[in-house]
């Protein structure tokens, strides 16, 4: 489902406009050893290098594309890449001052046991902080595909990212809670989203990539060209030319190990 440039395409020039606030969120210092949990195409690794010239980094995610293409991304001495599994990683208890983890949560298979392990290779006082998107209304880019898609056909409802498990307030704030986190703190983080037309919102969806790729290239060519219309018209007044701009959200949550 997700390919690196795929991805970038799709997702990533976004994540990396969150990344910064949530490395702030985080409290990030130079000199701290940091694990990036689900490093993907460096979204993250690049707003953590930027903290301090001693900060440490250490990046894993399932994905050999996405670990070869940040490796690509960033040479830099401070950085460590790994290929593993966030439900069991190769790290030692307590080898990281903070843990941190963007975009990811909802597409680990059991992300307790995900946040259970964050906490583990996080030492004593240290933190473990996340971020999701807001699928179900605040990731408009998403939420305005999903709505239509609705619209024209009700089978789609189930394929909602709206229904994904970590989406609405508080999800996280109750998982971090139940994983034995401390000082549990949550917030809302924004961004705006500049599209430059609405080619540059509509042709990520074709590459087939993520659960709304794949529902958009799955489409015979009469109701993708439907539901392509629909937006054309919502979203930048049925002008291919227009510029126009969409808020995005995450849910980011911060507990202290202890």
């Amino acid at each position: 489902m997700w390919g690196g440039d795929g991805y970038d395409f799709l997702m990533g020039r976004w994540s990396s406009l969150m990344a910064p606030q949530l490395v702030q969120y985080a409290d990030v210092k130079d000199g701290d050893n940091v694990l990036d949990v689900g490093c993907g195409t460096g979204s993250l690794i690049g707003a953590l290098l930027d903290v301090g010239p001693t900060v440490g980094v250490t990046g894993i995610d399932g994905s050999a594309d996405f670990v070869e293409i940040s490796r690509r991304n960033f040479a830099d001495s401070r950085l460590q890449l790994d290929q593993g599994d966030a439900q069991s990683m190769p790290y030692s208890d307590n080898s990281f001052d903070k843990c941190i983890s963007l975009l990811v949560l909802n597409f680990i298979p059991d992300p307790m046991r995900a946040v259970e392990e964050m906490k583990r290779v996080t030492r004593e006082g240290g933190t473990v902080t996340a971020a999701v998107w807001d699928y179900g209304d605040g990731m408009e880019m998403l939420r305005y595909l999903w709505d239509e898609a609705v619209n024209i056909d009700e089978t789609a409802a189930p394929k909602h990212e709206r229904n994904m498990p970590l989406c609405q307030q508080r999800k996280l704030a109750v998982l971090w809670e139940e994983c034995g986190l401390r000082a549990v703190n949550e917030t809302a983080l924004t961004i705006q989203m500049d599209f430059t037309s609405f080619d540059d919102y509509w042709a990520p969806f074709l590459t087939g990539i993520g659960p709304s790729g794949s529902y958009v290239s799955s489409l015979d060519s009469a109701p993708q060209a439907k539901l392509k219309e629909r937006l054309r018209q919502k979203l930048a007044k049925g002008s291919d030319e227009t510029a126009f701009n969409l808020k995005a959200k995450v849910w980011a949550v911060r507990g202290e190990v202890g």
